[in-house]
């Protein structure tokens, strides 16, 4: 199958061809044909799927058959991240249409609210907004959603997790009955089929190998003691040439920590957390896009937030929380069919956790020995209530 296969408008064809895409992936070749007879949908499919052209392409299509000067469609997303790379794929698809769009969400001061607020009134077709700054402007008066013909809600089930659900049902009871409504979702947990039952009418259902790492991701562990993953980390960073990588850490904190420490080491990186003003995570992001910037330090925010291509490392400074979370850390890497590395350190506390992800992805995960020189390493005994019991604790040499 090619795109030529979806009857899109010429002008949206070559957009999409200047953009260098060749062939559907999966995700769009099961999604486009549904939203194109504009059914409503549920689809699950992981970042890294194409998920974001399956939606935006029958919409820029069906917005070359539609009257232009009225909000015809509204992206939720979770993140201002993922706002933003949202709208450059639109910028990028549309480019010969004619259709225009604006990211919409918070942070920073109030000329960015106003420059938000100026634009919407003089017009737009799509808008990508956060649900929270979405709000503020429909409180205020600024958007009308009258006319509004899609409603897409993407990375629903992250939205969920950081609380959005008031806020959804709230900007939805603003919206048209008589829409077309489209949910992407990495995970189908109860709470997303319960979200999906009450906005949606008689959905089409699309689900892509959901929950499994990409076939081309290298993944590695090292068992550690705690004081020994800085000076790991330092080792890994400093003696294997990697030009794209990614550190995730589980609390802002261990995010400063670790900039600290690579900055007192000489290693260039950039740590990416929510103490930054918006300019400056922008600055951060365009520097590590241009490869400019080789390493970047995040929580799980970056493991949605994120669309870089050739990241060709991921370091789990921490154990993520669960299964879902490591599934989208390592998928940084290794994605449209390249290749990559993802390794995570693992203490004596979070080997229950780790064992969880291994029978989660059905495969064990290479267990690579420390180097010599930083003494010995923790059991891997994932089974044991409290394994950190049967061994002494490491000290340094």
């Amino acid at each position: 199958m090619t795109f030529d296969d979806f009857n899109f408008d010429e002008q949206l064809l070559e957009g999409l061809y200047s953009m260098g895409y060749r062939k559907p992936t999966p995700i769009q070749e099961q999604s486009i044909p549904i939203i194109l007879e504009r059914k409503d949908l549920i689809a699950c499919a992981q970042t890294g799927t194409g998920k974001t052209a399956s939606y935006l392409l029958p919409i820029l299509h069906h917005l070359t058959c539609e009257a232009k000067g009225h909000i015809n469609a509204l992206v939720l997303a979770p993140t201002r991240e993922l706002a933003q790379q949202i709208d450059q794929q639109v910028e990028g698809l549309a480019y010969f249409t004619g259709a225009s769009s604006i990211a919409v969400y918070g942070g920073g001061d109030g000329i960015i609210y106003e420059q938000q607020r100026r634009a919407l009134n003089e017009g737009v077709d799509i808008i990508i907004a956060t649900p929270g700054r979405l709000i503020a402007h429909l409180i205020s008066g600024t958007i009308k959603l009258d006319d509004l013909q899609h409603l897409v809600l993407d990375e629903a089930d992250r939205m969920l997790d950081m609380g959005f659900y008031d806020d959804l049902m709230r900007i939805i009871s603003y919206l048209p009955e008589n829409r077309q409504t489209l949910l992407f979702s990495a995970t189908m947990p109860p709470k997303i089929r319960t979200l999906a039952a009450r906005i949606l009418k008689d959905p089409q259902q699309v689900n892509i190998a959901t929950s499994q790492p990409a076939v081309g991701v290298l993944q590695q562990a090292y068992m550690t003691y705690d004081p020994q993953k800085m000076t790991l980390v330092s080792k890994l960073l400093k003696n294997i040439d990697y030009k794209s990588v990614i550190i995730f850490a589980s609390t802002k904190d261990k995010v400063k920590e670790l900039d600290r420490t690579f900055r007192r080491a000489g290693i260039k990186a950039e740590a990416f957390h929510s103490d930054l003003d918006q300019e400056q995570r922008e600055t951060i992001l365009r520097a590590f896009k241009a490869r400019q910037l080789p390493v970047i330090i995040g929580t799980d925010v970056l493991s949605r937030g994120i669309d870089v291509e050739g990241i060709s490392l991921v370091i789990n400074f921490d154990v993520p929380p669960d299964p879902e979370d490591y599934i989208h850390r390592i998928g940084r890497t290794a994605r449209a069919e390249t290749t990559g590395t993802a390794i995570t350190f693992v203490n004596e506390k979070d080997q229950r956790k780790f064992a969880a992800i291994e029978k989660f992805i059905g495969k064990e995960i290479a267990k690579i020995p420390l180097p010599e020189e930083m003494g010995e390493a923790p059991l891997y005994q994932p089974l044991l209530k409290r394994p950190e019991m049967k061994k002494r604790p490491w000290k340094k040499r």
